[in-house]
């Protein structure tokens, strides 16, 4: 979602002239700033967005796998504790 504003707010930048006013937001007023600096800013945002893009992607993998470690443990565990109630039915006494 930010990179998509980011993304929009810098193609809107690209067709404004250099002669343009260009304002950005702060808090709940405008500042008159310049249209290079804004751009600047921009593209930090959009980097910045793309790194936490790819770090909650790895982040993302590696619970999955370890999602999937404790599935197998929590299934060995039953298997062992099924097998275990049905020898012990298999060794009452009759």
């Amino acid at each position: 979602m930010e990179q998509l504003e980011a993304e929009r707010a810098l193609e809107a930048l690209k067709k404004a002239g250099d002669s343009d006013a260009v304002f950005k937001n702060a808090g709940s007023i405008l500042i008159k700033s310049t249209k290079e600096s804004i751009i600047a800013e921009l593209e930090e945002k959009k980097e910045l967005a793309n790194t936490r893009v790819t770090v909650l992607s790895k982040q993302e993998v590696r619970v999955q796998e370890n999602l999937k470690e404790v599935e197998t443990k929590i299934k060995e565990m039953l298997r062992g504790a099924t097998e275990a109630s049905q020898s012990q039915k298999t060794n009452l006494p009759k």
